[in-house]
């Protein structure tokens, strides 16, 4: 008999998709109907995206769902969302479940925005005058009035989603379930869920939401489960996941990270490049330390030069040291430390490619994509305040303090 304060258990659920290989050519059409007859005999290979996942999920708690890319979130949450059954194990939903996943499922695209609204809550077994009450309250969130009574197959990407996410927030439901929401929209908007999100479970609601911005998963979840291959490998508090996550997003391919497979002429090879810690305040110094070995005997004179990306994949800078003259020493092995510092980093988390390269030249000795990751944390230390907050008032993120003393009133004879 399950626990009265549980909104979901999954026991020993696994998902297996079959993938067929065919490489047969028909070059006529009497190659083509043979094959027809021998289609048995093709080649299938059976990929396990969720593997014996076992979850138990209390109301009211609001779980993060981490991973890389192909970890299984998104499968895990459509087997949640009843999209697609298991085959394996089984899940017990303990309410009704409402959810965002991609952009594109969930809305009937030749129904306006009005008429999915109503389909939505019918489907959830809403009554009409439940889903009325709903209804201003939706409009207003999502922002589309002037739209709603317009088919949502016109709809803007982020149109589509905003409308989505106010459904799946203002319709009553005991589990919301978040696929990645924040990637489409604008900041405002971004803030906006992250709000709604924590009144929906500061109302007793349960909250599963997937992510790879882990800005937000810091801020808005108190539980993180990590993924890894359709397995749990993580499954506790929030900063435990996140660390774990990092570990994994860090880890590159044995084929990739190994010195000689990789890009350049190869006089110089990385052999390791980590962050001194895995979590940075905006305004502290990022410090990523480096180990170099000479791999050939050719004399030759190596400039650095790392690229820092965000989470989105675009470069937030360059850091050659062509820039400033430095060369690094001539040696069978070098380590080192590249420091970083700038307050402008929003938080979030940044991965960074690094190369060696000769002096005034175009030629690459080493480059070492995805070499490292880190994260800038979401809260400065001694104020609690979010950057991003700071960046709603206007273009450019200044580091400042107060300075403040009490004025005696002597001091105010003195002057007058």
């Amino acid at each position: 008999m399950p626990s009265a304060n549980i909104a979901l258990a999954v026991q020993g659920l696994s998902k297996a998709y079959r993938i067929a290989h065919n490489r047969e050519t028909h070059l006529t059409l009497v190659s083509a109907l043979a094959h027809k007859l021998r289609h048995f005999n093709r080649s299938t290979e059976t990929f396990w995206a969720l593997k014996d996942v076992n979850l138990e999920i209390q109301q009211g708690e609001v779980v993060g769902i981490i991973g890389k890319n192909g970890a299984g979130k998104s499968t895990l949450l459509k087997v949640l969302s009843r999209i697609t059954t298991p085959t394996r194990g089984r899940v017990d939903l303990y309410g009704r479940v409402g959810s965002l996943l991609e952009v594109g499922t969930g809305f009937h695209g030749e129904l306006t925005g009005r008429e999915n609204i109503y389909l939505n809550g019918a489907i959830l077994g809403m009554s009409r005058s439940e889903i009325r009450r709903q209804f201003d309250a939706i409009v207003e969130f999502a922002g589309v009035e002037k739209f709603l009574d317009t088919p949502v197959k016109r709809y803007s990407s982020g149109m589509y989603v905003r409308l989505a996410f106010a459904v799946a927030a203002h319709l009553r439901t005991e589990i919301m379930i978040v696929d990645e929401v924040l990637a489409v929209g604008d900041a405002e908007f971004q803030q906006k869920c992250l709000g709604k999100m924590k009144d929906v479970a500061s109302g007793g609601r349960t909250v599963l939401f997937v992510s790879h911005n882990m800005q937000a998963v810091s801020r808005l979840c108190t539980r993180g489960v990590c993924l890894r291959s359709g397995e749990v490998v993580y499954d506790g508090d929030v900063e435990g996941a996140i660390e774990r996550y990092l570990a994994e997003y860090s880890e590159v391919s044995r084929e990739e990270s190994e010195p000689e497979r990789r890009p350049g002429s190869g006089e110089y090879r990385f052999v390791w490049v980590k962050p001194v810690k895995e979590v940075f305040a905006p305004e502290e110094e990022k410090v990523i330390l480096f180990r170099i070995e000479r791999r050939k005997e050719r004399p030759i004179y190596g400039a650095l030069c790392a690229q820092v990306f965000n989470e989105l994949g675009a470069s937030v800078c360059l850091l050659d040291d062509m820039w400033v003259k430095h060369r690094f020493p001539e040696g069978d092995a070098i380590e080192g430390s590249l420091r970083i510092r700038s307050p402008w980093f929003k938080p979030g988390t940044y991965r960074i490619d690094i190369q060696i390269h000769p002096p005034g030249g175009h030629e690459v000795i080493d480059y070492f994509a995805d070499a490292c990751s880190f994260v800038v944390s979401p809260q400065l230390p001694y104020s609690g305040a979010a950057p991003e907050e700071a960046l709603k008032y206007g273009t450019v993120l200044a580091d400042f303090d107060w300075n403040t003393r009490v004025v005696t009133l002597e001091e105010e004879r003195l002057s007058v």
